[in-house]
């Protein structure tokens, strides 16, 4: 079946409230429509990027939640915080929060459950270390992440997984358009043993290892590539509406 390609921007710990609410606007104003298209700023300019995305086709997402609705959790963040200022999308199990933040993958799928019973759309990161892969442990790595997802989530079109070779991304280094293949096709393949071939050909599966203008395009033409979960070419206006061009 079709699926509608889904291009999100990780901005990360970047920007300003004026640079923010600027990139968002300038990707709003030229975003094509034929695509699905979400930004994800810092936790503490999500409402101002909200608003300067109004009545626009691009979602406005968070990098990282906590699973407990409230309570004495300095510095956290809810799901129902997110939604309360617009967020309509989150981000769990990212490389950066497992291996330079420690997150264990018994907190990355409490996040993933709170972010999916919330009613959001839950971007689900899985991916190897050089060391993993170098050692032939690349499946099994992402299906141990996979199995972080909730058996309850029920409904495809809210689960989208990134695959993001850590190898790949700001090292220079780039998986092959085949590599992405394989992995995205074993994905899709281990989803429909989770769950059954219907939903998995539903969920999305972007790439995240450093897509870029120049490899975009390669990349997507994949047949179980839908999208990117894109990290420093979100950050330009121009390379990031580049990327949503060759997802069309």
């Amino acid at each position: 079946m079709a699926r509608v390609p889904f291009v999100a921007g990780n901005w990360k710990m970047n920007t300003t409230r004026a640079t923010a609410v600027a990139l968002a606007d300038a990707i709003a104003k030229s975003a094509p429509r034929e695509v699905m298209v979400g930004v994800a700023p810092p936790f503490v300019y999500i409402d101002a990027v909200v608003k300067a995305t109004t009545g626009t086709n691009v979602l406005v997402g968070a990098q990282d939640v906590y699973f407990e609705k409230g309570g004495a959790f300095t510095g956290e963040v809810s799901v129902d915080m997110l939604k309360d200022i617009g967020a309509k999308f989150c981000l769990t199990g990212h490389s950066e929060r497992r291996h330079v933040l420690g997150e264990s993958p018994e907190l990355v799928g409490k996040k993933a459950k709170a972010v999916y019973d919330a009613g959001l759309i839950l971007i689900h990161c899985v991916g190897e270390k050089l060391e993993q892969r170098d050692a032939g442990q690349t499946l099994q790595v992402v299906q141990s992440q996979l199995d972080e997802l909730d058996r309850t989530i029920a409904d495809p079109d809210r689960l989208v997984i990134a695959y993001e070779p850590v190898w790949a991304i700001g090292t220079g280094r780039n998986a092959t358009d085949a590599q992405a293949q394989e992995v995205h096709a074993f994905i899709r393949e281990s989803l429909a043993k989770m769950w059954n071939t219907a939903f998995a050909d539903r969920v999305r599966i972007q790439y995240g290892g450093s897509m870029k203008p120049e490899n975009a395009a390669g990349l997507m033409a994949q047949t179980d590539v839908d999208g990117g979960l894109i990290g420093g070419a979100a950050l330009k206006a121009e390379s990031f509406l580049a990327i949503l061009n060759a997802a069309k």
